[in-house]
């Protein structure tokens, strides 16, 4: 398991969460659109409401409280309304999830906090194992992206609308190696067995994971989000 046990009654944790959040909130940091470096179709620009208080429930309150005991640094974000249907809610910045991670935006608290374990409790031990070094840098395309599925001009919104989704693109090692997903996954024996355990890691994480064996469209990433029950493909 990611986190200890908890040995006091939840209504104790929910008020220290509480009292610990208080010293966390302040100016957050930027919140940036769009998905890394991959583009997304040019969208008209929309009003956004005034920023809302965050984390006023006991349930996100608890998942904060998770974040800090972990050891993960992060920044608490205001619920936004971007117009569209777009949203980032009880969504916090990561700063420091014990490896560098690139492209990072707003994610929603249970996002970041299995994102913040998969990163230190399956990332870094298979490089150790499938390479025999240090995993220094998780590149990702990014999370929030006010976009439909598969960035399409028609459809259901993705989950990336709701800062509840984000697309990891690859490995940088300490020797200097990359790792793709767009040449690693059908790539030398090492590289493959990384990233596909690394993918059945995280479908014991998060409620969809797509890979590139899911259609053409996830072919250089793998898409986590906290959608759906255990849907792995």
């Amino acid at each position: 398991m990611f986190f200890a046990p908890l040995l006091k009654p939840r209504t104790l944790i929910a008020a220290a969460a509480a009292l610990t959040l208080s010293a966390c909130f302040g100016a957050p940091d930027v919140m940036k659109k769009g998905s890394g470096n991959r583009t997304t179709a040019a969208k008209p620009a929309r009003p956004q409401a005034a920023a809302a208080p965050s984390f006023t429930s006991a349930e996100a309150q608890q998942c904060a409280f998770d974040l800090k005991q972990a050891g993960v640094r992060f920044t608490p974000l205001p619920d936004q309304d971007h117009g569209g249907g777009c949203s980032s809610i009880d969504s916090v910045k990561l700063l420091d999830v014990g490896v560098p991670v690139s492209g990072l935006g707003p994610m929603t608290c249970p996002l970041a906090r299995n994102f913040a374990a998969w990163a230190q409790y399956a990332v870094k031990p298979a490089a150790r194992r499938y390479f025999g070094t240090e995993v220094v840098k998780i590149e990702t395309f990014g999370t929030y992206s006010c976009r439909n599925i598969y960035g399409g001009r028609s459809g259901r919104l993705s989950q990336h609308a709701y800062s509840n989704a984000i697309d990891v693109s690859g490995f940088v090692l300490a020797d200097g190696r990359r790792v793709l997903l767009s040449g690693g996954w059908r790539g030398d024996v090492a590289s493959q067995d990384f990233l596909r355990a690394l993918h059945k890691s995280a479908c014991r994480r998060f409620g969809t994971v797509l890979g590139p064996d899911y259609n053409a469209a996830h072919h250089d990433h793998f898409h986590f989000d906290m959608s759906g029950n255990g849907y792995c493909r």
